[in-house]
């Protein structure tokens, strides 16, 4: 349940929303005639109400006795409709600055010596700033929702991102060891199984040496897994297929019964890892060895620097006795990124290659070669791809599944393919 405080903030934030939302209607519509602005806003209002009906009401519905089309169409309607919104409110907003800032510096002016003043010219006619700043916002707005709308046609468009690692303290006998990563399959979202067998097929093609999945496995329930375990069962490495546990593998965000239907279903979730042909590494480590030399594996429990997710991971137990056998080089599997600035690279800085996942990319921004950019910036520093401090790595999977918006906007589902030389 939501606290008092909250839900009055939440309240607040809407209307503010609303309210910008509704001036700039009224703005870019000034000089339309009456007919049009009646039907614009009638419909605009239904929409709204029909989208916060929706928002608030979600969680009580069968999403999945729904139809799959009218869902996906629903769901991205009511996601983009939103996010339009904020687009839109955030234009008008940063116009009343202005106009804010404008009136300061007039008022102010009044108190300093003034210049002889030119002479006046009249302006040229046309629309107002302000009309073409709310025009601008709703076409903005418009494009965005189209964008969401869209987005679903990429929930299964799988891409393959190659990095290569150099550690000069790499053994002879694994420099070539390529590493296949995935995360956060989220097998509940899923309504495609050629879609998704294709992007095993993707992981096979490569023939990696190892197969690592980071975590989230499922949306929340562990037999989401049971119609797609046969497809993910094939995936095969000669040195094999390890994976590890992230938030939504616990079951958190769902109302059991009681705790012990709750460890229950973490428990049958981990059966479906042992089914597949998974090694599911609980706060442990192997040692690869090959020619006499050494490389590492190690794998955590979900461990966040975040307050709202879970601090199962005990990177200690992980790596109890590794320094005893002489590894050089060590790769950790954890699932969320903010473990690696908040204790990895703190206390051990001998890890050379953390992999995770979690953050999805937000499923929307921008992801170039030269550029990437998502609102999910601010709030995890490392949120996609290769990042490097000193001599130790981080990649941040964006994932191979979706969740909530069924779709992704710029953001593309991710197999990263490392390779040690």
């Amino acid at each position: 349940m939501r606290s008092p405080t909250g839900i009055v903030i939440s309240l607040i934030v809407f209307a503010i929303l609303e309210f910008y939302c509704l001036v700039a209607m009224s703005v870019a519509m000034r000089n339309a005639n009456n007919v049009f602005r009646y039907s614009a806003f009638g419909v605009y209002a239904l929409l709204t109400i029909v989208v916060w009906y929706c928002l608030f009401t979600f969680r009580s519905w069968h999403m999945h006795a729904m139809n799959p089309t009218l869902r996906i169409l629903l769901i991205s309607f009511v996601i983009g409709f939103l996010a339009a919104k904020v687009l839109v409110a955030t234009f008008m907003l940063l116009d009343d600055l202005r106009r804010l800032i404008t009136w300061a510096i007039r008022h102010l002016a009044r108190f300093l010596p003034q210049a002889p003043k030119d002479p006046v010219e009249l302006p040229a006619q046309g629309i107002s700033r302000s009309t073409f700043v709310a025009r601008a916002a709703i076409l903005a707005g418009g494009l965005l929702l189209g964008g969401f709308m869209y987005g679903p046609r990429n929930r299964y468009r799988y891409q393959i991102k190659r990095s290569q690692l150099r550690f000069p303290h790499l053994p002879d006998a694994f420099k070539g060891l390529k590493i296949v990563q995935i995360s956060d399959i989220h097998s509940g979202s899923f309504d495609n199984h050629e879609a998704v067998a294709h992007g095993v097929d993707l992981i096979l093609k490569e023939k990696p040496d190892l197969i690592l999945f980071t975590g989230d496995l499922v949306n929340n329930i562990a037999s989401e897994i049971e119609p797609y375990k046969d497809i993910f069962s094939r995936l095969k490495a000669p040195l094999g297929v390890y994976s590890t546990l992230g938030n939504h593998d616990y079951g958190d965000y769902v109302d059991w019964p009681d705790l012990a239907a709750k460890a229950a279903n973490l428990e049958k979730l981990k059966q479906h890892h042992a089914d597949m042909g998974w090694r599911l590494m609980m706060n442990e480590h192997v040692v690869f060895e090959k020619e006499g030399q050494k490389l590492a594996l190690l794998g955590v429990e979900n461990w966040s620097n975040l307050a709202r997710f879970p601090k199962h991971g005990d990177l200690a137990k992980a790596y109890a006795g590794l320094k005893e056998q002489d590894v050089p080089v060590k790769i950790l599997m954890s699932h969320d990124p903010t473990h690696w600035d908040a204790q990895i690279r703190k206390d051990y800085k001998d890890i050379d290659l953390t992999l995770s996942g979690h953050t999805h990319g937000m499923q929307f921004g921008i992801k170039l070669s030269w550029m990437k950019w998502s609102p999910v910036q601010y709030i995890y520093k490392q949120w996609a791809g290769l990042y490097q401090e000193g001599d130790q790595y981080i990649n941040v999977n964006v994932g191979y599944g979706f969740l909530g918006y069924p779709g992704r906007l710029g953001i593309l589902p991710e197999i990263s393919v490392i390779e040690l030389v």
